[in-house]
């Protein structure tokens, strides 16, 4: 349920009205936005959460970071180091010689 803030008149001359969802329960709303009303009209300018935002793009670090070590520990970028791979390639240093 949207929840109206009491009309605020700046010094300006124009009036601000707030906007909020209602928690549940009766617990703290969140913001919605904001109406401002001059003499030109109304507008309507959205509430930003950057706290969101914030773990979004934490989130997605963290992500990104466990998938490039899973990736690494699979198959790392290092060549295969078998002792028969070390034999073979010190015989064809060998025979290049």
């Amino acid at each position: 349920m949207l929840v109206f803030g009491e009309p605020f008149e700046t010094s300006h001359g124009t009036v601000l009205i707030t906007v909020t969802r209602q928690g549940r329960r009766g617990g703290p709303g969140r913001a919605i936005g904001l109406y401002s009303i001059t003499e030109d009209g109304v507008t309507w300018t959205p509430a930003v959460d950057q706290g969101r935002i914030a773990l979004i793009g934490v989130c997605t670090g963290f992500v990104a970071a466990a998938l490039a070590t899973l990736a690494v520990v699979h198959r790392p970028p290092w060549p295969n180091l078998s002792e028969r791979a070390l034999i073979a390639k010190a015989e064809s240093a060998k025979h290049r010689r």
